[in-house]
């Protein structure tokens, strides 16, 4: 389980993001990185149970890295002030279609889906809706899913892209730029013996889009 250690680390991080302050607390941050490991490792054993394509998954590949590239930032803080990891087939660094976990001091959220894949996989992606338009619409608009998640998150268009006529009943959902859902929690939610299970089952109900996703870009 996610442990206050880490978010009271996160939290002293944010007003101390220097380089100095850090190395003083490389302990604090280790032992928080491994925390994230824990809970990655935790989810993929959870996820596994529906989702048996990430179940051979090593955490440590899911873990993101806490230092910031800064060569082409106006912002030179040299650490992010969050942690999380992706849990998907091959990792972080394949960027399949999976699930995300966010700690971040008064930010701590699930997505899941597909974050800003690049042209092919846009085009892949918006293609795939168009062809399997009922499909696709039967997972987003189901009443449970809707309930539970909204519209998918991101960017979109304020026009029909290229090639897909303005009365396509998906047009709304072709003009995305992303195809995530997710939620939000509070920190007390974050921090309960329960919040590997919560973003599990959050994980579950967004496990038709991932499919669909999956299924698109192989």
């Amino acid at each position: 389980m996610l442990v206050k250690e880490t978010v009271d680390f996160l939290k002293k991080l944010d007003k101390n993001n220097d380089r100095e302050w850090f190395n003083a607390n490389k302990d604090k941050f280790i032992a928080a990185n491994d925390n994230i490991i824990a809970v990655a490792g935790d989810l993929i054993g959870r996820i596994a149970k529906f989702d048996s394509e990430v179940a051979s998954i090593d955490p440590k590949t899911c873990v993101f890295r806490i230092y910031r590239d800064v060569r082409f930032s106006a912002d030179k803080s040299p650490y992010k002030t969050n942690l999380g990891a992706f849990v998907a087939p091959g990792g972080k660094k394949a960027m399949s279609p999976g699930y995300y976990f966010h700690i971040q001091p008064k930010m701590f959220f699930s997505a899941a889906g597909k974050h800003m894949p690049d042209a092919s996989e846009l085009l892949k992606i918006r293609n795939a809706i168009a062809k399997n338009t009922k499909e696709f619409l039967k997972i987003v608009e189901a009443k449970k899913f809707r309930d539970r998640f909204g519209d998918l998150h991101g960017d979109r268009l304020s026009r029909p892209p290229k090639g897909f006529a303005a009365d396509q009943p998906a047009i709304e959902y072709l003009k995305l730029k992303s195809f995530t859902v997710g939620e939000e929690f509070s920190e007390t939610t974050a921090l309960s013996k329960d919040y590997p299970k919560i973003l599990a089952d959050s994980f579950k109900a967004a496990f038709p889009l991932v499919t669909f996703l999956r299924d698109v870009l192989r």
